[in-house]
């Protein structure tokens, strides 16, 4: 009986429990935008850059779809889609991106203003995921997860951003936090 009542009690299975540290970079607006910004918030992040050919067009449809069906189900979460290439990327590129898929920038947020190293170093270290500039191509080398973080600052989960979106096991854990 005690096994099942603790089973019971834990809001998502096996968090990750990442806590991540604090930062600030730019916008698709010019404007400062980071960690603090979100303190309280849900919040799902990814890693994508705009001229890339291959993962991130379907991860940033899915990331859309993923925003309008929150949005369906009522529920107040903020998206940050952090550039892996912010040499190209500048804000005015961000926001020429975003708009081939019908999001709604109220609550997505496309980060760059740092160097390659800084972007590499900081998946790395607070998602655990790779980012890596290759010397003989344009295409970066990235992790394709979305990543769900808590009103802490805290990346709870990881699910694959770039098929088979798990969008309604996201919304049960967004909605386990939230309540």
């Amino acid at each position: 009986m005690v096994v099942l009542l603790t089973a019971c009690g834990s809001k998502i299975p096996d968090p990750l429990n990442w806590k991540l540290d604090d930062f600030t970079y730019t916008n698709q607006e010019s404007q400062s935008f980071g960690l603090s910004d979100l303190q309280g918030k849900v919040w799902i992040a990814d890693f994508i850059f705009t001229n890339c050919e291959t993962v991130c067009p379907p991860m940033t449809a899915n990331m859309a779809k993923l925003q309008q069906k929150m949005k369906e189900e009522g529920l107040e979460v903020e998206f940050v889609s952090f550039s892996v290439d912010p040499e190209h990327d500048t804000p005015q590129a961000l926001t020429e991106y975003i708009k081939k898929y019908n999001a709604d920038l109220s609550n997505w947020h496309l980060l760059t203003g740092y160097d390659q190293e800084e972007i590499e170093q900081f998946a790395m270290k607070q998602f655990k995921t790779i980012v890596q500039m290759p010397k003989q191509s344009d295409q970066v080398i990235h992790g394709t997860d979305f990543y769900l973080v808590d009103q802490e600052g805290k990346v709870i989960k990881s699910y694959s951003g770039v098929s088979d979106t798990p969008y309604d096991e996201i919304i049960e854990h967004v909605k386990a936090l939230q309540n």
